[in-house]
């Protein structure tokens, strides 16, 4: 979720209780305190191999496995052909329209108001592919939903509360257990929204042809995730909708932050367990790997990319407090907006080269509210909000290339 990392620090550790904590943590070790339990992790060389719930199209890795996402984009390809043809069309398919929306944590209220503006512009199109990370994920479905989701996608990124995303935990159990917040109220948030109709919704539109994909972190085996929510929405599987959810809710575990979710698989007859953690501890965002070139990869069409950074690209200036947690938080909180913006960079060379239209959205230097230190401030996400929102309902002036180059 990005920027929350820092601020969580701050508000769960003051300068006395960090001293306590790390002064206590030795004689607390020893004492025999153990961390919450799991099952075994998957071995690193199954990793590949297991599938939830059987679904071999489940998930990819895209690091070694572009080949078997190729693949599903050309099923996908040949899906959206015969529903192009059974509703009377003929002649080449339409232009493809991808969207790719990245991690901010409360942030993810510009990318909300920026959809819900376009749809009152009159000129949204519908997208053939939509990917998420982070708090993108969350925004991913009612994006891939289209133009009828923006109600209930409006309500989650204006009237959410920080009691109802994280609970914070005592220093204790913040050091023991596997996050210094529980996200229990953010699991009850994603089922109230991802429930059987949003799901029978995703699995027609997979069948038409159109991606929902969502990125995690597996954290054992230290690789990219990205997980075919279309393709397990339509698998008619009795435990789809409860991993769907968990998917949300790994993809939003900020490290450290917020829990971890531990998914389960099985390989030859035995369970496992991988953790997962915040698709942004690899990459903010994406598209598609860069590995497949589209211009092989797929018929002659107009393709347009549509990247929505839930961020600023500018430098995030701070006066940072000389305190070692502070520092560390700072330092974490540069490296992943250096993340971000290395992957605005990757996105855009890989569009270039594949002469895919690019346009991109972020925060710009004119939204001059100040992010207060509580996370998932309505005030602030209400003013974030209608910011990107009143831009996009004028008609959003997308930048043809990241501010930097």
């Amino acid at each position: 979720m990005g920027r929350g990392i820092q601020m969580t620090i701050r508000k769960t550790t003051s300068r006395r209780d960090a001293l306590w904590m790390l002064g206590s943590s030795a004689a607390l070790l020893t004492s025999g305190c153990s961390g919450p339990e799991r099952l075994p992790a998957l071995p690193a060389q199954y990793t590949a191999d297991a599938n939830p719930l059987g679904l071999a199209n489940a998930r990819f890795f895209p690091d070694t496995e572009a080949g078997d996402m190729r693949g599903e984009g050309t099923e996908s390809l040949r899906r959206e052909m015969a529903a192009w043809r059974a509703a009377g069309n003929t002649g080449p398919l339409p232009a493809a329209n991808f969207l790719a929306i990245s991690g901010g944590g409360d942030n993810g209220a510009f990318g909300s108001g920026l959809l819900v503006g376009w749809t009152q512009a009159g000129n949204r199109p519908q997208f053939k592919l939509v990917t998420g990370v982070s708090t993108g994920s969350l925004i991913s479905p009612f994006a891939f939903l289209g133009t009828a989701f923006d109600e209930p996608l409006k309500a989650v990124y204006t009237t959410i509360t920080p009691p109802q995303v994280y609970r914070p935990r005592s220093l204790v159990m913040a050091v023991f257990d596997d996050a210094l917040a529980d996200t229990s109220p953010l699991a009850q948030v994603i089922a109230q929204y991802m429930d059987e109709k949003m799901m029978t919704a995703i699995a027609a539109e997979y069948q038409k042809g159109r991606l929902l994909l969502i990125g995690t972190t597996n954290l054992d085996a230290q690789r990219p995730c990205i997980w075919n929510i279309g393709a397990i929405a339509a698998s008619g599987h009795p435990g789809a909708l409860g991993l769907v959810r968990q998917i949300l809710r790994a993809s939003s575990a900020v490290p450290g932050v917020f829990q971890p979710v531990l998914i389960t698989v099985e390989y030859q007859g035995k369970q496992y367990q991988e953790m997962h953690v915040d698709g942004g501890a690899i990459a903010q965002l994406f598209l598609y790997p860069p590995s497949i070139h589209l211009g092989t990869a797929a018929p002659a069409r107009a393709r347009r990319a549509y990247i929505i950074r839930n961020a600023r690209l500018d430098a995030d200036w701070a006066d940072t407090e000389p305190r070692t947690l502070t520092i560390a938080g700072r330092a974490i909180s540069t490296m992943l907006a250096t993340s971000g913006q290395n992957d605005v960079l990757r996105v855009y060379f890989t569009t270039q080269r594949d002469h895919v239209d690019y346009n991109l959205a972020y925060i710009g230097t004119d939204f001059t509210t100040p992010h207060p230190k509580e996370e998932f401030n309505q005030a602030y996400m209400n003013a974030l909000y209608d910011y990107s929102y009143q831009k996009a309902r004028a008609g959003y002036p997308w930048s043809k290339k990241p501010p930097y180059l």
